[in-house]
């Protein structure tokens, strides 16, 4: 399997970087994984609704252009789905014994995700009600990931 994750804006913080390489490095004995930065665009403090929705047009042009054909999308967003983490792995189970076996997940910028980016998603996935740092979401992502294939292999792993 090879998962991609696509994500906008540039990581800055250090135990960031630290934790994400960490379960990087913890996946390669599972899966094939890459991250792919697409460029945040700078927005002032007080936006407009249209100014929002072009700066998430500006962004979801850039994931788009990154996302493979044949890559099943999964598009990290509050009003998505929300999974436990046992559901989550078999989810993500279920697509790889049915030949999706490049898997894109994407992560929006502090805006969120472009209509356009939904639109080409196969699913949308939440995490929560709440609302993370989208750089901290990254590394949320690759540790359920890392979880979800201790859970397939049956192996254990902390509560």
């Amino acid at each position: 399997m090879h998962i991609h994750i696509i994500a906008v804006g540039k990581l800055k913080e250090k135990y960031l970087t630290q934790g994400i390489a960490e379960y990087a490095k913890r996946l390669s004995s599972y899966v094939k994984m890459d991250i792919t930065e697409v460029p945040d665009e700078k927005a002032p403090e007080h936006l407009s609704e249209q100014e929002a929705e072009q700066i998430k047009q500006k962004e979801g042009e850039r994931i788009l252009a990154k996302i493979p054909d044949d890559a099943y999308v999964i598009a990290l967003a509050i009003e998505g789905k929300m999974k436990s983490s046992e559901q989550f792995a078999a989810s993500l189970d279920k697509l790889a014994t049915y030949g999706k076996s490049k898997i894109a997940f994407v992560i929006g910028g502090s805006l969120g995700l472009s209509k356009q980016v939904m639109e080409r998603a196969d699913e949308a996935l939440s995490f929560s009600k709440m609302t993370f740092p989208h750089q901290l979401m990254r590394l949320i992502l690759l540790e359920q990931i890392y979880r979800a294939f201790r859970i397939i292999r049956g192996e254990p792993y902390h509560k």
